[in-house]
């Protein structure tokens, strides 16, 4: 299963608007996406209740582990999305 490392970029973090925006990316992949902070266990990444439980503020590095047909695409995509700072958008 490839993963990938993400530094989060949004001022505030993975919260809110960027959590959302996030989310919806990750519901768009034909891919099982899992996201971790600090090697705790890996979360669904389409969980809105994972994402805000992983409280990844601005500089924190998460690792996101995609299982499927598209995983390399998606992560790449994934991580894009989340070294852009969502709030400025």
């Amino acid at each position: 299963m490839p993963e990938r490392t993400a530094t989060i970029a949004s001022r505030v973090g993975l919260h809110a608007r960027p959590a959302s925006l996030f989310i919806e990316a990750v519901k768009r992949q034909n891919t099982k996406v899992t996201i971790s902070k600090d090697g705790s266990a890996p979360m669904d990444a389409s969980s809105i209740l994972s994402i805000m439980s992983l409280g990844a503020a601005n500089g924190d590095t998460v690792t996101l582990a995609a299982e499927g047909p598209d995983a390399d695409a998606a992560l790449t995509e994934l991580v894009a999305l989340l070294e852009t700072d969502l709030d400025a958008e």
